[in-house]
C-alpha cells in the first residue's frame, strides 16, 4: 500500500469516518475516496453498495481488475436504560459484533450481575456523554428505554444533534407524542424529532423483552444497511 494511501486511512479511522482504498490491480494506482466524496466520484453506485455491505473486494471494470478495500466505522450501540430489554438485548447486540454500553444512573438496576461483560455507566446521560463514553456520532445507535424523560430526553437530544444513524425510543404513541412536545420545546426541529424511531423496533408483534430486543436489533440492521452516504 502507498504510504499516502495509508495516511489518509489512518485519519479517517481515527476520526471513525467511512472510506473506500480503490486500487488498479493493473497498473498498481490507488486512490482513496472518502465517505462524503462518494456521491460526487465515477464510481458512486458501486461505492455506495461497498459501504453498506461493509465488504471489500475484486470487480472487473472496462476490462481492468479493481480491488476496493472497504473502511466502515464499527457501530457503536448506546443503550440507554439497565431494563430487562436491556438485559436480553446486550448478548443479542454482542453476536452481531456490535460495541455496546449501558448508561443507567439508578446503580440497583446497571449491576454486572444484571449485565455480565456489558460496559455499564452508572451516570446520567449528559454526564456520561462529557466525560465516560466517548462522542456519539452518525455510527452509533441510541435507544432510549427507561420511560422516565428525566433521563431518556436528554440523550435523545445528544443524539439527535450528533445525527446518530438511528435513534430509538420505548413507550406508546401517546407516550411518544408528550415526548415530541417536550424535545420540541428543548429545541428540536421537526425534522430532528421525526428522526426517532417510535414505537420503537419492527413490527412483529414483540411482546417479550426478548422479543423487543429482536425488534429492536433488526430496525438497526434494516437502517444501517439501507442508509447511504
Amino acid at each position: 500500500m502507498q504510504l499516502d494511501s495509508l495516511t489518509v486511512l489512518n485519519a479517517e479511522r481515527a476520526a471513525r469516518r467511512a472510506c473506500i482504498l480503490v486500487t488498479d490491480l493493473d497498473d498498481g494506482t490507488q486512490r482513496v475516496v472518502r465517505e462524503d466524496e462518494v456521491a460526487a466520484d465515477p464510481l458512486a453506485d458501486l461505492l455506495k453498495s461497498r459501504l453498506l455491505s461493509g465488504k471489500s473486494g475484486l470487480v472487473e471494470l472496462e476490462g481492468r481488475q479493481v480491488f476496493l478495500t472497504v473502511q466502515v466505522p464499527p457501530v457503536r450501540l448506546v443503550v440507554i436504560g439497565a431494563v430487562h430489554i436491556s438485559q436480553a438485548l446486550c448478548p443479542m447486540a454482542a453476536a452481531l459484533d456490535l460495541s455496546v454500553s449501558v448508561i443507567d444512573p439508578r446503580t440497583a438496576f446497571a449491576t454486572p450481575d444484571r449485565f455480565p461483560g456489558t460496559v455499564l455507566v452508572t451516570q446520567w446521560p449528559d454526564e456520561a456523554f462529557a466525560s465516560a463514553v466517548p462522542p456519539l456520532d452518525r455510527y452509533c445507535a441510541l435507544l432510549a428505554l427507561t420511560h422516565d424523560p428525566k433521563i431518556d430526553d436528554p440523550a435523545l437530544v445528544a443524539a439527535l444533534k450528533a445525527e446518530c444513524f438511528y435513534v430509538g425510543a420505548l413507550g406508546s404513541r401517546k407516550t411518544h407524542a408528550a415526548r415530541v412536545e417536550r424535545l420540541a420545546q428543548a429545541g428540536l426541529s421537526p425534522q430532528q424529532i421525526g428522526r426517532i424511531a417510535a414505537p420503537i423496533g419492527l413490527d412483529i408483534g414483540a411482546v417479550s423483552p426478548a422479543e423487543i430486543a429482536v425488534s429492536i436489533l433488526a430496525e438497526i440492521v434494516a437502517r444501517q444497511r439501507k442508509s447511504a452516504p
